[in-house]
């Protein structure tokens, strides 16, 4: 019997919940190509790109524990980490001033992993078709809230929208992506 890419993942975070440094390094090297370019979207210099990704995955090692399989799947919690792990290295930049004197208008690429590349093409191509079906604003509030990390508040403010009308938005574009890339597809 073949494990599928999901439950994979979960028993290698399994491992590192028990204290396995190889079960770390086999999920570092499986995301860590998807995973960079997240960090690097929002910080927009590699250097720290690469300290939030260090960060995250300190995360991960010391955290493992936290991960609830019926919230989601491992690639999705690993995301959600650097996510934030880039969020708050951009916050602690931009409060000293320096996130707006580095801020390069085109991103650099990372190096391409050929064995995991493909896979994370077919991804992005999904992901990116979902977010074409989403009504113009559910998309809009929704790449602000992920790539910018601002509150709905926030959000509300730049669009001078009302804030329960950017949280029927942002509620609305999620349920509209769960409807488009279901869990169960990702297997």
């Amino acid at each position: 019997m073949s494990l599928t890419d999901q439950d994979r993942d979960r028993r290698c975070l399994e491992r590192v919940r028990a204290g396995d440094s190889g079960a770390l390094a086999e999920l570092y090297d499986r995301y860590t190509p998807m995973l960079f370019p997240v960090a690097l979207r929002i910080l927009r210099r590699p250097a720290d790109a690469e300290d939030a990704l260090q960060d995250a995955w300190l995360q991960v090692w010391r955290t493992a524990a936290s991960y609830e399989s019926r919230r989601g799947t491992v690639a999705a919690w690993l995301l959600t980490v650097t996510r934030t792990r880039a969020l708050d290295r951009y916050r602690s930049l931009a409060s000293r001033g320096r996130a707006e004197s580095r801020v390069d208008p085109e991103p650099q690429n990372p190096p391409v992993d050929p064995s995991s590349s493909a896979a994370q093409g077919e991804i992005g191509t999904r992901v990116r078709r979902a977010l074409a079906e989403l009504e113009p604003r559910q998309r809009e509030v929704l790449e602000i809230a992920y790539f910018e990390g601002l509150s709905q508040t926030e959000i509300a403010e730049r669009l001078k929208a009302p804030l329960g009308t950017v949280k029927s938005w942002t509620r609305q574009g999620l349920m509209r992506l769960r409807e488009l890339l279901p869990q169960e597809e990702w297997s």
